[in-house]
Parts: structure tokens; C-alpha cells; sequence
């Protein structure tokens, strides 16, 4: 008998629980309610939940603060629930380490949809044997998650590693940001393109300007591309 994965919802709604509770449940999933924040990372600290659906305004802790803590210490995939629309929230969620993002209204087949997406490109990711790549200075090893300059770690979110995995994987290959989106979230995004250019944004941000013999370049009009030094 195989153990079911569990997912963390953590909302302040209780019709949230119980409709996405019945769906998730019906897909074979085993369910774990948290109302606001704090109890989102006791629950979650306790259970190890295999997924987190996580609501952004949420009483004592908000959802922003709650993925920044679980990212700390762990990979697991989140996604994010907002009432709001704004192109800063759905940004911000990401930077922060969420792997999807979706707005109320929302049906709940579509969360589930995405639930299963989601679990089944992390899986995958872990499951399949991955090849550390190693560029002079540079050390990217998607197994663990971890990138490393002359050995220091570097203060990556999941998501930004899979992307500069991806670029560095194929030195000098374009990619379009639709492909990015495609690839690195594993099926279809809903969100903007923009996002793309936010995370790219970041992890320059977090490499040094200099003593590195590789890069990222912008081709104008088209994506990102790794390029390795000679």
C-alpha cells in the first residue's frame, strides 16, 4: 500500500479547506489544514507535507513570510493563493521561492490540476540522475539544489536554480521566456512572462560582477542564453 503525499493547505477561509479538501482527497492526496501562519509552519515543520497551498494574506504571519521561512530550509513546492491580482504580488511570490501562483476565484480542478503538475515535475526532478555542472569557478547541482562559487553557497531559491540549471545546461542556446516558463515549471504557465525577467533579475543580482569567466546574456527581443568562457 503506498503512502499517500500529503498536502499543507494554509488558509484563513475554511470553505477553502473544505472545497479543495474534497478534490484533493478524491485524487488520493491526504489533507493538512493550518488558519494562519504561524500555525502554517508548526504544521509544517511537524507533518513535512509533500506540497504547500498557501494564502497570502493570512492572520499573524502572512503567506510571503511563511514561504520565505519554509524556503530556508527547504525545497518543497508552494503554491501560492491570493485574492489579489497585481502583477507585484504574483512577482514578489515568486522571488520568493513559490513554483506557482494562482488568483481568487479559482476553480478547484484547476488547483488540482496544478497540484499534480507541480508534484510531478519535482518528483521527476529528484527522481531522475543529474549531472553537476561545473564551469571554472562554478558548481551548479540540481540533485541538492545548490550552487557554488570557489565553494561558497549561494542564496538561491529552487526556482532560481532550475533556470540558471536549464541556461548553464546548454551553454550558448538561446531560450525564449515562454520556453523558460514551459520547461522550468514543467507544463503551461498561466502567469506573465515578466516573471522571467524578475527571476533572471535576481540571480544576476547574486553572482559576482567579477572574476567569472561565464554569463548570462539578454538577446534582445528573444530570452536569455548562458555563455561559458573560452
Amino acid at each position: 500500500m503506498s503512502v499517500k503525499q500529503q498536502i499543507l493547505i494554509c488558509d484563513d477561509q475554511h470553505i477553502i479547506h473544505e472545497t479543495l479538501g474534497v478534490y484533493l482527497r478524491n485524487e488520493g492526496f491526504e489533507c493538512i489544514s493550518a488558519f494562519d501562519g504561524e500555525q502554517a509552519i508548526e504544521e509544517f515543520n511537524r507533518k513535512k507535507p509533500n506540497l504547500v497551498i498557501l494564502d497570502l494574506m493570512m492572520p499573524k504571519k502572512s503567506g510571503m513570510d511563511v514561504c520565505r521561512e519554509i524556503r530556508q530550509n527547504s525545497s518543497v513546492p508552494i503554491i501560492m493563493l491570493t485574492a489579489k491580482s497585481e502583477e507585484i504580488d504574483r512577482v514578489l511570490g515568486l522571488e520568493l521561492g513559490a513554483d506557482d501562483y494562482i488568483v481568487k476565484p479559482f476553480s478547484a480542478r484547476e488547483v488540482v490540476a496544478r497540484v499534480k503538475a507541480v508534484l510531478r515535475r519535482f518528483t521527476s526532478a529528484k527522481e531522475e540522475p543529474q549531472k553537476v555542472l561545473r564551469f571554472d569557478n562554478l558548481e551548479i547541482n540540481i540533485n541538492n539544489y545548490d550552487v557554488r562559487i570557489n565553494g561558497e553557497k549561494i542564496p538561491f531559491t529552487p526556482k532560481e536554480v532550475e533556470i540558471f540549471q536549464l541556461l548553464a545546461s546548454h551553454p550558448g542556446r538561446v531560450y525564449e521566456r515562454e520556453q523558460i516558463l514551459s520547461q522550468v515549471w514543467g507544463y503551461d504557465y498561466f502567469g506573465d512572462t515578466r516573471a522571467v525577467d524578475t527571476q533572471i533579475k535576481r540571480i544576476r543580482q547574486k553572482l559576482p560582477q567579477e572574476g567569472i569567466a561565464w554569463s548570462i546574456k539578454t538577446v534582445y527581443g528573444v530570452g536569455y542564453k548562458f555563455e561559458a568562457g573560452q
